[in-house]
């Protein structure tokens, strides 16, 4: 089915009794339960229920924690559309009255929306059955936030073991005035990395940094170096960051440590940059200790992390323009690519198209309470993604729910 008022007809008649507040209970108990990446079992476990009692065939323990919703009803595509489900290491400081009932975890990114809006679209989708055919497979994902639980799927077999995609969809939570949904032909996130560096030194007393290499100054002038290396080494039509969000070194203000360690995010949206980002910081590392008189060489490990995500345009833009019809065309709107990655891609075989987009969902007391005279403005005045006060609106879910179940009927056959 490709014409977008069609689509968006037939959804709004599958969707129209969807139970809001049973949406919201489901949310809630999620909330209230986050579970931090290959840890998802009650998360998996509460999704797994609701695609049992559906009609789907359900698969749990894929990917470790992850679940696999099939329901074959006919011929026709297969269409697959996913949910992430763990949470973040976040201690919650929102008071809400559903908050996080587990100490320094907490579904901050709002990855409890996500199986939520899998969850409802499933259901509506399978109730609404007699009016499309094809095979919908519902993917809950476990580990999109440390562990890339997309890629351990793909490991396990998920393409193998369940019926071969045709086309994946995906949606994410963001702050921002409530009711848009920003669409991306093409790149939209970022590809990531990490690398980790052990900088050696010779330790010793406090009292006499001469008779020691100290790895802590060492470690300090390489951070500071490696601020140059977007701002001098990076074209500036290009985008990159790079990042040192750990800095681990000692145990005692008068002992000079043997050795520090740092751990890097480098963000990157073409792999020549990325590459000349990985040489710059091999080539600092190992320029700052060979400066310092270190005893042997610094260890530095590349850790691969996400590839760019890049929806296939022409499918974006069908997308793109059932929302369009379903919620108003003021309501889609192009952000652009940004720098955040997902592992959403790896979902998709190579050469399967996909789409992925997102929710906004900032509640409006707080939108219009926000400093900012323009849209733009308050965006970088809200609560984001990985806050402690991150709280998505409620208001989201049902719509969040129908912009998965229009974008899985403009390819299941009619």
């Amino acid at each position: 089915m490709t014409d977008p008022a069609a689509v968006a007809r037939l959804t709004e008649e599958l969707t129209a009794g969807l139970k809001t507040g049973d949406l919201e209970d489901f949310y809630r108990d999620l909330h209230r339960h986050p579970e931090l990446s290959f840890e998802e079992h009650r998360t998996a476990a509460r999704l797994a229920a609701r695609l049992r009692a559906a009609g789907f065939t359900v698969t749990e323990g894929v990917g470790r924690t992850g679940v696999v919703g099939v329901l074959a009803n006919g011929d026709g595509p297969v269409v697959w559309l996913r949910g992430d489900m763990d949470a973040l290491p976040v201690r919650e400081a929102t008071g809400l009255p559903y908050a996080s009932t587990v100490d320094g975890v907490m579904h901050a990114c709002g990855h409890d929306c996500h199986v939520t809006w899998l969850a409802g679209a499933a259901e509506a989708l399978a109730a609404g059955r007699a009016a499309w055919s094809g095979t919908l497979v519902a993917v809950g994902q476990p580990a999109e936030e440390a562990g890339g639980g997309a890629g351990v799927m793909a490991a396990d077999g998920v393409h193998e073991r369940f019926p071969y995609p045709d086309v994946v969809f995906g949606q994410h939570v963001v702050p921002g005035r409530t009711g848009c949904y920003s669409h991306t032909p093409g790149l939209i996130m970022s590809a990531s990395d990490g690398v980790e560096v052990v900088v050696p030194g010779v330790g010793g007393h406090g009292s006499r940094p001469e008779s020691t290499v100290d790895p802590v100054v060492t470690a300090a002038h390489i951070v500071t170096r490696l601020q140059t290396v977007v701002s001098r080494e990076v074209a500036a039509k290009d985008s990159a960051v790079l990042t040192v969000g750990q800095f681990h070194a000692g145990t005692k203000s008068n002992i000079i440590p043997a050795e520090a360690r740092l751990a890097l995010n480098l963000r990157s949206q073409d792999d020549r940059v990325r590459e000349r980002i990985l040489a710059a910081v091999r080539r600092i590392v190992e320029g700052e200790c060979l400066a310092a008189g270190c005893p042997v060489p610094p260890d530095i490990t590349a850790i691969p992390g996400y590839p760019n995500t890049v929806n296939d345009a022409a499918l974006d833009r069908e997308i793109a323009a059932v929302h369009r019809e379903l919620f108003g065309a003021d309501a889609v709107f192009d952000f652009g690519p940004e720098m955040g990655s997902e592992d959403f891609s790896l979902l998709a075989p190579p050469g399967v198209p996909y789409d992925y987009w997102y929710v906004t969902a900032t509640p409006h007391e707080v939108w219009e309470t926000v400093p900012g005279e323009t849209d733009g403005e308050r965006f970088g005045n809200v609560p984001d993604n990985h806050s402690p006060f991150f709280a998505p609106d409620l208001s989201v879910l049902a719509p969040g729910v129908r912009t998965l179940v229009s974008a899985a009927l403009s390819r299941l056959a009619a």
